[in-house]
């Protein structure tokens, strides 16, 4: 049977609240210190709405995601995004990508490749009986 890859996205962020981990599958994620944001960041240096996430399509069928500076209005953050060193506006995330949002406020990504095997349901008649004199005191 051909296995088909399959593809984790998982961004870690690091604010005040410490380590959390997203798995994004979603088309559009918005994040920052609003409490509507889907992905919140805990720090008082980012913005409400500090940078949105974009699902795009690959050309062999796979997807990824660009950051964004600020949200999908065109209204940018008041610190801007910091990505692996450079001041951005946008990217297309590769695996490992560092996001920096502001002082101590950052966001790791990765993308996970994995095979998909596909696997067999057990043997229902693959039953392995235990007798109950086979279970016997250790002090025997």
């Amino acid at each position: 049977m051909p296995s088909e890859p399959h593809q984790n996205h998982l961004l870690i962020i690091h604010d005040d609240k410490g380590q959390r981990e997203f798995v994004l599958d979603g088309p559009v994620y918005s994040i920052g210190r609003d409490p509507k944001c889907d992905i919140r960041l805990v720090s008082q240096f980012v913005s409400r709405r500090h940078a949105t996430l974009v699902q795009l399509l690959n050309d062999n069928g796979s997807y990824y995601y660009r950051i964004v500076d600020g949200n999908l209005k065109g209204k940018s953050s008041a610190n801007g995004l910091l990505i692996n060193g450079r001041k951005l506006q946008a990217h297309d995330l590769q695996n490992e990508d560092e996001v920096v949002f502001g002082p101590q406020v950052r966001a790791k990504y990765y993308l996970l490749k994995r095979e998909a095997i596909m696997t067999v349901p057990p043997d229902e008649f693959d039953i392995t009986l235990i007798s109950p004199n086979m279970v016997g005191d250790p002090e025997d």
